[in-house]
């Protein structure tokens, strides 16, 4: 009977440090099963306030060609890396990767990966550079092999061939213990015309979708930058984007769909349909975390949504201003088209541009869950 009475106090006591145990430590949230990406072009300290657990990997942005070498700016850009590797302390799954390239940042590379000895030499610099900074991989930001990019760059149609070439001699380079990625260009000619998709996409671990900007600075008549779904006046989509993926062969899980945390603002805009589909002039871009002053009402903004496209626009008629984004709503439909369609995930242009709490990283994390 004793032996009965002590099992039991023993069960209690046992029982008591579980829970006790489970308040303190409280199990992780769960992780989705798709990718979350920020690319990140911020200092050493400028992620810290962001809830940098909810990636599954950060891009950090950029590194640029010095001849045919793989290479930091400045050596803050290189602290700046190792205080993103360290966030691997306390996120085990992160991946951190640098970025070649961007908008004007890519000016010889038509030039460089036109060689075999220049693609050779770069490869072997991006490994060089991957060891010394305990980094995951490279992501190649080319904007355009090919097709045409930044005003002056070089592109030729041989670049289209050189990309597979580049991309072959990294893998053969790299192994298969790194990571590499590309950022694509969602309008149709770089889509048609820069890349040999059935020969690089087996190589790759994704390509990044830049399915904003899709109206840019280049553009006279406003629209959604980075709608969901396409409209009778406007083509340009994530969704036409990966039905154009899925059309040459890109397996799905291959595929992530890009988000912006930015908003593109056009100027001299007609009130007409709340300025959308309207003449107007590109003027600025800012930062989701900058909404609440910028597209305030103090400023005459109304928001409004457009159930075609599935995407927020802003109007502001004493202003004759116009405001293309992304918005809680937008990103959580976009994250669940991405689990829907069985996606490999969602990457978003820029983390700085969020809002530390509560903002649009929160609200993919959630429905990415």
């Amino acid at each position: 009977m004793r032996n009965v009475f002590y099992q039991a106090v023993l069960l209690l006591i046992t029982a008591g440090s579980t829970i006790a145990l489970s308040i303190n430590n409280p199990p992780a949230a769960s992780k989705p099963n798709m990718a979350v990406i920020a690319y990140y072009a911020g200092d050493a300290n400028g992620f810290q306030q962001y809830p940098t657990q909810q990636l599954t990997h950060i891009i950090y942005s950029f590194l640029h060609l010095n001849g045919t070498a793989f290479t930091f700016d400045t050596p803050k850009d290189q602290s700046t890396v190792a205080a993103l590797v360290a966030l691997k302390d306390q996120n085990s799954r992160l991946k951190v990767m640098l970025s070649l390239g961007g908008w004007g940042g890519c000016e010889t590379c038509s030039q460089v990966f036109g060689t075999a000895q220049g693609r050779a030499e770069f490869a072997t610099s991006v490994k060089q550079v991957l060891i010394a900074t305990h980094t995951d991989g490279i992501d190649l930001d080319w904007e355009y092999p090919a097709v045409a990019g930044p005003p002056g760059h070089r592109f030729a149609p041989e670049d289209r061939h050189n990309f597979t070439l580049l991309i072959q001699t990294l893998r053969a380079t790299l192994g298969n213990d790194y990571e590499i990625s590309f950022a694509a260009g969602g309008f149709p000619d770089y889509l048609q015309h820069a890349v040999e998709w059935a020969a690089v996409m087996p190589l790759v671990n994704r390509v990044n979708l830049m399915s904003y900007d899709l109206v840019n600075g280049y553009s006279t008549i406003t629209g959604h930058h980075t709608p969901l779904y396409a409209t009778p006046q406007q083509g340009l989509s994530i969704d036409s984007g990966v039905h154009f993926l899925d059309s040459v062969g890109v397996a799905p899980n291959k595929i992530v769909i890009g988000a912006a945390f930015y908003a593109r603002v056009f100027s001299g805009v007609q009130p007409r349909n709340q300025g959308l589909y309207q003449a107007g002039k590109f003027k600025q871009t800012f930062n989701y975390k900058e909404f609440t002053d910028s597209l305030s009402m103090a400023r005459g903004f109304v928001t409004y949504w457009d159930d075609v496209a599935q995407a927020p626009y802003a109007y502001s008629a004493r202003r004759q201003e116009f405001a293309s984004f992304d918005d809680k709503k937008s990103i959580q439909l976009k994250t669940r088209y991405a689990r829907a369609k069985h996606l490999g995930g969602i990457m978003f242009w820029e983390l700085t541009g969020d809002n530390p709490q509560h903002g649009l990283l929160e609200s993919l994390y959630r429905a990415a869950r």
